[in-house]
This record gives structure tokens, C-alpha cells and sequence, in this order.
């Protein structure tokens, strides 16, 4: 009994405060397995790209710089899935490789928890998840864009950038549909669009008003669009039997009646996974009459990319604990876990995310809740762990 007490009184305090020493340390020991991961990685998916696109090039007489241009821009747009892989990995290995040095049981025996011993890479976590999300938003898009660009413009002669053909675009309250024949979009720039038709209905049932077939149209910032060398068509009661066309040098729609803009319409166009996140809110928020299923798409988005980011968090609080209890398993088994984990958390937020695009399950859920759920598992077992 004496002993007893007497090796309790001698356990050590536990150390929350700042420690320089064992922090700088865990942070040199996770960066250097990150650091490789991150570059392995990086090559296997320029590998990737290199086997998908290289023979366009090649056919082409692309010249090397061109070619390794176009891959270099194309790795931004692989980063989000990079980093949580490697953040876990890392993690996992540098807990595997300390217990087997038997470091992790020194820090617990001189009052040091698991935890504490990892704040580093737990602040690495943080960090990284910002940075991969203002990565996403600010970075990705733009090489994306200019990859395309370029690609195109590497293997088709004809191809502009700025422009798009055969474009259709139908209002959200269903009563107009738009279509260009060449659609061209620039920024800080009034451009002109060639073949342009506008068909105004009397309901979404599709009994037509008046129909607008002109050479050119062009938007006027704050004022409307203006059709020239165009043919008026106007429709009976019924929005079936056409009446005699009129030819018509200018013909003036108001914004307050057509408030479409190339901006605009190229945003409702393009695919939500390649907007900006600003420019997903803005629709949602500003776009009167948005059917249900086009809201369900972008707020689905939306909340998965906020979201997703967090898997470099999520990475860390399953990775720590999970090594840390395979200790004597070795690196192989925390590897094995690790893919298992990956696997899981991805084939879980596809399938939501899928559910959510349907209308299936609420968008929030499915944007957000597999993230929150393997979140509330990792913290839970980061908690009981110590």
C-alpha cells in the first residue's frame, strides 16, 4: 500500500504550456515524411496526366515547353485531393515511426499526453485546411481555365477562347430561352454576339409571345440588350400561329425586363464545380424563380467544398490515434488503416454528394454531413485516446 502511494505521488503533472523543444521536434518529424509524400504524389498524378493527354500534343507538333506548361498548370487542380492524403499518411507514419522508437511512451512518461505531443501537426492541420481552400478558390480555377486554353488551342486551329458555340441558356423563371450561335464572353469588354435568337413565351408551358432572330446583339452595362439587323416575330393569343415577321434595324430590351447578362449566363451555364464559391452564393441568392433541382446542384457544391477542405483535420484526428494503437503493428498496418480510411471517407461523400445533386437527401447533409460525422468519430476517438 505504501508503495503504491507512494508511486502515485510520484507520477508527473501533465504539460499543457508552450514547449519549444518537443514541438519543433514533431514538427521536423512530420514535415520531412509530408514534404516527400506531397512530391510523390504531385509526379504520380503528372504521370496520370502525361499518359491521358500526351498523345494530343504529339499529333499536334506541340513544342516541350508548351507540354510542360500545360502539366504544370494542371497540378493545382489535383491539391485538394494531395493534401489530406498526404497530411494522413504523414501523420500516421511519423506516429507509427516514434512508437516504434518507442519516443511517444518517453513523452507520456514525463507528463507529456499524445496530444500535446502533437499539437504541431494538429496547427499544421488548421492551417493547411485554409490554405487548401483559398488554394481551391483563388489558384484552381484560373490554371484550370488556362490548361483548357491552352490545350484547345494546341489541337484545334480553329479554336478562340473567349468564345462558345451554339450556346443555349433558359431564363430561371422559364419564360425565355436564349441561344448563340457564337457566344463571346470577355471581361471589362462590351462585346458583340453573332446569331443571336430570343424567344419570349407567355408561360413556362411554352405558348410562345415573340420570338427575336438577329445578325448581332449586344449588352449595354445597366441598360439592356440591344438586337440588330433583326426579324420580329409575334405570336397569336394562343402563342401558336406565327404572324408576319418584321424586319427591324435596332430593337431595345430594358435590364429591368431582361436582366440577363454574359456573365451571367455563361455562370448558369458552366458547371458548378467550376465556379467560385462567391459566384455559387451569389446565384443562389440573386436568381429569382431557380428551379429546385438546379438549387439542390449548387447548394449540394457548395457545402461539399467548404467541407472538404476539413479532411486535413479529419486526417489527423483519425491518424493519431490510430497509429498510436498500432504501435507494435508497425508502419505496414498504419498504412493499410490509412487507405482504408480514405476509401471510406471518399466513396461515402461521392455517394451523398450524388444523393444531394438528386434532391435526394437535403443539401447540407450531403454536402456537409459525411465530413461532420467522420469529424465527430476522429475527435471522439482523439478524446478517449490519451
Amino acid at each position: 500500500m505504501q508503495l503504491k502511494d507512494e508511486l502515485f505521488l510520484s507520477k508527473p503533472k501533465r504539460k499543457w504550456t508552450f514547449l519549444p523543444v518537443i514541438d519543433r521536434y514533431m514538427f521536423q518529424e512530420f514535415l520531412i515524411p509530408f514534404s516527400v509524400l506531397i512530391l510523390g504524389f504531385m509526379v504520380l498524378f503528372v504521370i496520370a496526366d502525361v499518359y491521358d493527354d500526351i498523345k494530343d500534343f504529339l499529333e499536334n507538333s506541340a513544342t516541350n515547353m508548351t507540354m510542360v506548361k500545360y502539366f504544370f498548370l494542371r497540378l493545382p487542380g489535383h491539391v485538394e485531393f494531395i493534401l489530406p492524403l498526404s497530411i494522413l499518411l504523414a501523420c500516421m507514419y511519423t506516429m507509427a515511426h516514434m512508437g516504434k522508437n518507442m519516443e511517444i511512451i518517453a513523452m507520456r512518461a514525463s507528463g507529456i499526453s499524445l496530444h500535446r505531443a502533437c499539437a504541431s501537426i494538429y496547427f499544421i492541420a488548421i492551417l493547411i485546411t485554409f490554405v487548401d481552400f483559398m488554394f481551391k478558390e483563388v489558384v484552381v480555377p484560373d490554371s484550370e481555365k488556362k490548361a483548357y486554353i491552352l490545350k484547345k488551342t494546341t489541337t484545334r486551329d480553329d479554336y478562340t477562347h473567349n468564345q462558345r458555340r451554339m450556346l443555349t441558356y433558359r431564363s430561371p423563371d422559364g419564360t425565355k430561352t436564349w441561344f448563340f450561335k457564337c457566344f463571346v464572353k470577355e471581361e471589362g469588354e462590351e462585346v458583340v454576339q453573332k446569331g443571336v435568337i430570343l424567344k419570349k413565351y407567355l408561360s413556362k408551358e411554352g405558348a410562345l409571345d415573340w420570338d427575336i432572330e438577329a445578325e448581332e446583339a449586344e449588352y449595354i452595362p445597366d441598360k439592356g440588350w440591344e438586337f440588330r439587323r433583326a426579324v420580329l416575330t409575334k405570336y397569336g393569343e394562343d402563342g401558336l400561329m406565327p404572324e408576319k415577321p418584321q424586319k427591324i434595324d435596332m430593337i431595345f430590351k430594358d435590364s429591368s425586363e431582361f436582366p440577363e447578362t454574359p456573365e451571367g449566363i455563361m455562370n448558369a451555364v458552366l458547371p458548378p464545380e467550376e465556379l467560385p464559391s462567391l459566384v455559387i452564393v451569389d446565384l443562389i441568392l440573386n436568381t429569382k424563380n431557380m428551379a429546385k433541382k438546379s438549387r439542390n446542384i449548387y447548394e449540394t457544391t457548395l457545402y461539399n467544398r467548404l467541407a472538404f477542405p476539413w479532411a486535413c483535420v479529419l486526417a489527423v484526428f483519425l491518424g493519431i490515434p490510430l497509429a498510436s494503437r498500432n504501435e507494435r503493428s508497425g508502419i505496414f498496418m498504419a498504412i493499410i488503416i490509412a487507405v482504408a480510411i480514405i476509401v471510406a471517407y471518399t466513396l461515402v461523400s461521392q455517394f451523398m454528394l450524388i444523393l444531394g445533386n438528386r434532391g435526394y437527401v437535403p443539401p447540407m447533409i450531403a454536402g456537409i454531413g459525411p465530413t461532420v460525422v467522420f469529424l465527430g468519430y476522429g475527435l471522439y476517438n482523439a478524446v478517449t485516446h490519451h
